[in-house]
């Protein structure tokens, strides 16, 4: 990797460290805490919160039919999502240690805590649930697989990628057939910054 990629990545995680910091200054004036995996707020957080929940009836009522129309549509999307999950769950449980690729921990993607908001209706607590599950399997999904990309092909496309997964940094640049072949045994080997 050269230097100025390398300055540029270190940048990068110097940011996100500071974004985090300032996003951690913001949820603490919320004044909740964690306690055994569950997020308790005070209690005068809790009297705002239940002073502006939505009542379901409400709730229903003013919500467009349109939006009401699409609900079987959003949630036919349920099952091949379970069997995605299931299937990359069984993928890397099987094939990661065969690779020596280290395995990705559900649990960092998929969080679910919304259901402690107490300005959350029932519906509105089962709507976040199906969005904290889909988007955590994606990203849980997605590292799975960036994690195998590194393995069997870790090669930068040559088109600019919108969105890229957090492992095509230690990728080679496209189109180096004599460092790709002198060096592709390490990178698929380097997790080292996962450790």
């Amino acid at each position: 990797m050269n230097n100025k990629l390398s300055e540029l990545l270190t940048e990068i995680s110097v940011l996100e460290a500071e974004l985090f910091k300032e996003l951690q200054k913001q949820q603490d004036e919320l004044a909740f805490e964690f306690r055994k995996k569950r997020v308790y707020f005070d209690d005068k957080i809790v009297a705002r919160q239940k002073q502006l929940v939505k009542g379901i009836f409400r709730y229903l009522q003013d919500a467009p039919l349109k939006h009401i129309a699409t609900i079987p549509v959003i949630w036919s999307c349920l099952l091949p999502a379970l069997i995605m999950d299931v299937f990359v769950t069984i993928y890397q449980f099987l094939c990661f240690p065969v690779y020596g690729i280290p395995k990705v921990k559900r649990s960092d993607y998929l969080v679910f805590d919304r259901q402690y908001l107490q300005y959350l209706n029932f519906i509105e607590k089962i709507n976040c649930f199906y969005c904290s599950y889909f988007s955590g399997l994606i990203s849980y999904t997605q590292e799975i697989v960036a994690r195998t990309e590194q393995f069997w092909c870790p090669i930068k496309h040559a088109k600019h990628i919108k969105n890229l997964h957090g492992r095509y940094h230690v990728f080679f640049k496209y189109g180096d057939a004599k460092y790709y072949r002198d060096n592709v045994q390490n990178v698929r080997r380097d997790f080292s910054d996962l450790e």
